[in-house]
Formats: C-alpha cells, structure tokens, sequence
C-alpha cells in the first residue's frame, strides 16, 4: 500500500526546520517530535503526517465507535486527536461551558505523506499512487531556504486576558477544596483559561519558538485547515505496543533553577514533597484501575512510582504504569476505557469531571485531550495536550489553558503559582509579560 525510501541526512535539526516550513501549504498536518529525550518507550525520533487520503472527523456522539470503525477499516497509519469533551461519549457527561475555539471532537486523517526521522536517517512512506513524488519532495526539502523572522504577536500580545481572574480562582480552588473535605472526591483538576482576540501569529515560527523554549519528548503541530495545534507536551498518555500498554501520568511540578545546585536541591524536595507525591499516587491508582478493564488479570504494575525528570523549564514528577492487554480488546476500546486520563481529571474521576465542568467556565476542547498515532498494526501512541497553544485561525483566537491537581494539602495561592509556572513558556513565545 505504501512505498518506501530511505535518505541519510548529515544535520538532521535544519532538516526538520525545512520539514516543517515545507510542509506550511498543506491542509493537513501532523508533526510529532521527541526532540532527542531519552525515552524508553519510543518508536521514532520524529514523524511528518500530511495530505489526508480519508478522514473522519466527529462530535462526541459514538466517537469511540466511529473511531474503532475507522481504525479497523483502513488498517494503515492514521493521525488525530481526542478532544477532553468526547469524556461525554463515555458517561453520562455534558459540556455546557463557552467554547470559543470551535474544533471537532474528534478528528483523525489517513496522510498520503509519511516521513519519518531516527537518528540520521529519513524514511518516506507514501501511498503508491503518489510515490513518484518521494524523490523531488526529499530535493525540494533539503534545498528551501530557512528565513530567519520572529512571529507576528507583537501587536495583538498586550491584549492577553484571563477568562477568570486571580480572586475568581482562588474562589473556585476554595469551592473544590470544599468538596474534598465534604469527601465528594479526593483530587480534581481545575484549569484556566487565557486567550487572545483579533490575533495573527504565524502558527509555525509560534510552534519553533515553543518548541525551542522546551524541548518535550511529545511536542505537536496539529493542522486541519484553519485549525491548528501548537504543543510542547511533556507527558504520554498511553501506548500500546503489542499487548503491552504503558501510561505514564504526570502530577507533580517544581520550577528549575540555573545554579545546578539549587536546582538538584528543588528536584529532590519535589521527590519528598508529601502534597506531591499524594496528588501523583492518587493518579497511580485511578490510572491501575482503568488499565485493569482491558488487562490480562494480575498484569497491571506500577514500574516506577513518583520519579523525578527534568524539563528545560521545569522538574517533573511522573509515574509508569503497564499492563497486558487481554485478548480479543480492540485498540480503540484501550481507549475509551481509560479516557480522559486521570491526570487531568481527578479521583473519583466521574465525580471530578462532574465537579470540574460545573466550577470550570471554558469548555476544554483538545486542551487535556490527546494527540497521536494508530499504526497499521493497531499500536498506537497518544500524548496529554498540555503546555499547548490552540489557535483558530478564522477567528482569530489564540488559547492556552494550565491547571494544576488539588487535594486537601493544596494552598489557593501555591496553586496559582503553580499555574503561572506552568504557562511560563506560552506567554515567552506570545511575547507576554507574566504579571
């Protein structure tokens, strides 16, 4: 179904710049890239997705199913994302807060382009219809010329506002907390939202500056037409490779600090910080109890609890969870049975989503949903949409959301920092001051 060529490539980071820059005329894109962080779960170092050959895009309704139905139909290489929202597909849940970004629920393309990077080496996978093109593509990528221009944000970036203030937060944390000790749940995920209006950027030199800033293993550009994903991720949701399923959640964040003996000091009070490493074991267990509905019995382990990594812009405290996969499971119902991640919801989960959507004012969309890649195999590999800029290009409205866990060692104002650390990056490449 799919031709393939292999290229050797001498610098293979101004490759990816003109990759992406060549890549700015389609309709359809998908960048994954794990900028070179070590990782033991990874098939790639980078892949290109372009051109949908077919396409499904959906709202909430039978999401799952239309999914599965497409992912067993084409049996080949499909790229998309799951919207937090498709969490009403799965329970009895709504989504009643102003969306302002207008994406489908739910969206997923077959590319006719497939290149991929590994070390120094370029493989291009294109459909055999149009696998002529594979050899003047490689030319015309390795010969463009990369222009050195900032984005255009400088003139829209003073207008930046908070969809809730500071006082409306710490309000809303004091509601959540509220709950916890009332016993309604033990953790929630509140987020916040900041946009911009009337705003031109150009979402890839944005997306090269973030990209840049941070460095994740799970940064994304995400393109459907007018549409666009700007990501540098730090977090997988899930995998699956062969039977085996691997989650890795995130809870638990601490700035850095360029005296590498402050900074050595702050990882290691984040490994020992009580409220941290509650709010990540309370994931661990949600996380082992969604894996056990699709798991061989007795296959569900937690391979390293609460271990500390460390980001460009801030340490990390993340924990992996596996399982084997029962036989018989579609791919997609691998899925559908754990999402929305438990990172970005809670514990109880149905009782924190609920919660959450009631205190929360914008709908999330893709924020806290996932993007990735089923193989023709039925592997795939999904990250968390965080650290991320949604852009909707018609509209000209610029987002980015950060939230934070709480439990009942939270502090309203420690969480609010917490928020503004998390959304540090975003407001550099936007060119905002963080005040």
């Amino acid at each position: 179904m799919r031709s393939i060529k292999k290229y050797s490539v001498d610098n293979i980071e101004v490759f990816k710049q003109r990759l992406l820059e060549w890549s700015r005329d389609y309709d359809e894109i998908t960048w994954l890239d794990s900028n070179n962080y070590h990782q033991e779960y990874s098939n790639f170092d980078a892949v290109m997705a372009l051109q949908a050959f077919t396409l499904i895009k959906t709202d909430y309704l039978q999401a799952f199913d239309k999914l599965q139905e497409y992912q067993q139909t084409t049996k080949d290489w499909i790229f998309g994302y799951l919207s937090y929202d498709l969490k009403n597909d799965v329970e009895d849940l709504k989504s009643n807060n102003s969306d302002s970004l207008h994406f489908p629920d739910l969206y997923f393309f077959q590319p006719q382009k497939l290149i991929f990077i590994k070390g120094k080496e370029v493989e291009f996978q294109y459909l055999r219809m149009i696998d002529d093109e594979i050899d003047s593509d490689f030319e015309e990528i390795s010969k463009l010329e990369l222009k050195s221009s900032k984005s255009n944000v400088e003139n829209i970036a003073s207008k930046i506002q908070a969809r809730i203030s500071k006082s409306q937060y710490l309000e809303k944390i004091n509601e959540l907390l509220a709950h916890i000790h009332r016993g309604d749940i033990y953790e929630a995920n509140f987020c916040q939202e900041f946009y911009l209006e009337n705003a031109i950027i150009d979402p890839i030199q944005v997306f090269q500056e973030l990209n840049k800033i941070s460095s994740p293993p799970f940064a994304t550009f995400f393109k459907w037409e007018n549409n666009y994903l700007l990501s540098a991720s730090p977090e997988r949701y899930l995998q699956k490779k062969g039977n085996k399923i691997i989650s890795q959640p995130i809870k638990g964040t601490a700035r850095r600090d360029e005296n590498e003996a402050i900074d050595s000091q702050i990882a290691k009070e984040l490994e020992k910080d009580l409220k941290e490493r509650s709010e990540n074991i309370m994931i661990v267990d949600l996380v082992r109890n969604d894996l056990s509905h699709t798991a061989k019995k007795g296959s569900v382990k937690v391979e390293e609890l609460c271990k500390i990594y460390p980001f460009k812009q801030v340490h990390q405290m993340i924990s992996t969870i596996s399982s084997e996969l029962a036989d018989g499971i579609p791919p997609v119902e691998v899925l559908r049975s754990t999402f929305p991640m438990g990172s970005m919801t809670g514990a109880p989960k149905i009782s924190a989503m609920k919660i959450i959507e009631e205190l929360e004012v914008s709908k999330r969309g893709l924020y806290s949903g996932a993007v990735g890649y089923f193989t023709p195999n039925g592997d795939f590999d999904f990250n968390v949409v965080i650290r991320s800029i949604l852009y909707n290009k018609i509209d000209k409205y610029v987002s980015f959301s950060v939230g934070g866990a709480i439990t009942s060692r939270s502090i309203p104002e420690k969480e609010y920092e917490e928020c503004l650390l998390k959304s540090k990056a975003m407001r550099e490449v936007l060119q905002i001051s963080n005040k």
